[in-house]
Parts: C-alpha cells; sequence; structure tokens
C-alpha cells in the first residue's frame, strides 16, 4: 500500500477543518439571517393593530398621527399618554429642529433642559430622579419616521420625544446582515440607524410625514447650546388627542 506522506495528511486535514469551519460559519450567519427577518415589525405597517395606540399631534404646522407601541415600550407609552391626557405637551414647542435629521419637542420648558416622567417623585423604582430607563427592541428601528424618547445618556428618559426626519438612503452605512431585511430596506428611505441601540422608540408616523418635513425645515437661529437648530417663528404643539388606547 502506497504511503501518505505526513506533510499532506496534515494539509488534507487542515483543509477539511478550515471547509468545515467555513460552513458552520455560514450556518450560524443564515441561522441569524433568518432568525432577524421573523421577529415583528410593526413600523411597517399602517394599520393600527389592536395592542398598540393612536394619537394625533395638533401643530401650528399640521397634524401628525402616530401609533404608539405599548408591547415594546410600555414604559414610553405610557408615559407619552398620560403626559397627552393631562395637557403636558399641550402650546409647548419644537425647540430642535434639524433638517435631514429630526424634530424633537416634549419640553415644556422650551429650553431642551426640563421635563420630566410622570414618575418621577412618586415611583422611585421607574424614575429615581434621572428618568426612566431605556427600552430598546430589535423589532423597533430608528427609520424615518420614527418617534423616540430624547435622553441624555442611557436610562434618563423624561418627556422629550423626537420624531426621526432624513429622508437620505442610510444602507451604505451598514452591515446587511446585521438587520432584518425589511428594515435594511426601510432605510433606503432614511432614518438615522446610528441612534439604534440607544434611544427608545416606541411610536411610528403612519400619516402627516409632510408636516414633520416642513417643521424640519424651518427657518433657524442658535440655540442657547450654540447650536443652529431653534426655529426662528415658534413651531408649537398645541395639543394630542388620543384616538385610541391598545387593549
Amino acid at each position: 500500500m502506497k504511503k501518505i506522506k505526513p506533510e499532506l495528511l496534515i494539509a488534507g486535514l487542515a483543509l477539511i477543518l478550515v471547509l468545515g469551519g467555513i460552513g458552520l460559519a455560514f450556518s450560524t450567519i443564515h441561522h441569524e439571517n433568518t432568525k432577524r427577518d421573523t421577529v415583528a415589525l410593526p413600523q411597517l405597517s399602517k394599520k393600527v393593530a389592536a395592542n398598540e395606540s393612536e394619537v394625533v399631534l395638533h401643530t401650528s404646522q399640521g397634524d401628525i398621527k402616530i401609533k404608539l407601541f405599548d408591547k415594546y415600550a410600555p414604559l414610553a407609552v405610557k408615559n407619552f399618554l398620560t403626559h397627552a391626557k393631562d395637557g403636558y405637551y399641550n402650546q409647548t414647542i419644537f425647540h430642535r429642529v434639524m433638517a435631514n435629521f429630526m424634530i424633537q419637542g416634549g419640553d415644556p420648558t422650551g429650553t431642551g433642559t426640563g421635563g420630566e416622567s410622570i414618575w418621577r417623585g412618586k415611583d422611585k423604582s421607574k424614575d429615581s430622579g434621572s428618568g426612566f430607563k431605556n427600552e430598546i427592541s430589535n423589532s423597533l428601528y430608528n427609520i424615518r419616521g420614527a418617534l423616540a424618547m430624547a435622553n441624555a445618556g442611557a436610562d434618563t428618559n423624561g418627556s422629550q420625544f423626537f420624531i426621526n426626519q432624513n429622508h437620505d438612503n442610510q444602507t451604505k452605512q451598514l452591515d446587511e446582515s446585521q438587520y432584518p431585511a425589511k428594515i435594511y430596506q426601510a432605510y433606503k428611505h432614511g432614518g438615522y440607524p446610528s441612534l439604534d441601540g440607544q434611544y427608545t422608540v416606541f411610536g411610528q408616523v403612519i400619516a402627516g410625514m409632510a408636516v414633520v418635513d416642513k417643521i424640519a425645515n424651518a427657518k433657524v437661529t442658535k440655540a442657547d447650546s450654540g447650536e443652529a437648530s431653534k426655529p426662528v417663528n415658534p413651531v408649537t404643539l398645541d395639543h394630542i388627542d388620543i384616538v385610541k388606547k391598545a387593549k
């Protein structure tokens, strides 16, 4: 019997291990991609499901209809709905607007440094004084039209919120394998993916994005922070109607 040279045997075994590793890696990636594509993606439907709430923001520039994701961000939704019901947001301004980025409001002081959650001073288990915790979900993303909580760092959510307005294709900066296929496609229409995992997304605009665009493109001047983001002519959030509460 012809003997196989040891070095050839070793090389053959190494090749088998490499190919096996590639196969395992491909299988793992395929599994992870498949797993990502099985998660619910409620932002992609304009229909308001039974487990979602619906509100209309009446602004000085027009109405914005939004559905809220009670299932995935219960704290943020409850905080927002309670403030809306109590009139906390009435006649507040969008104090920070940036074209091709977002519009921000929800601060009763109008300065960008105010506002608090419904639990502050009432329930230290939810808000010990710096805000309530982030709620990050692999079902929700900062795509165009996403409503998210503004914060000053992790777990500092109070009352301020923002709506993602950017409409430029964001996929050039994304690793397609890290996102559900439909979300990757949604980012072709804008949004701000770098915010994912850092801010609580709790709603999605289902009508009135033209109003969001109009507000974002308002003429601005420098705010106290030095950032050119304060509308010269104030844009107000007059009041919020709660159209439907989740069951």
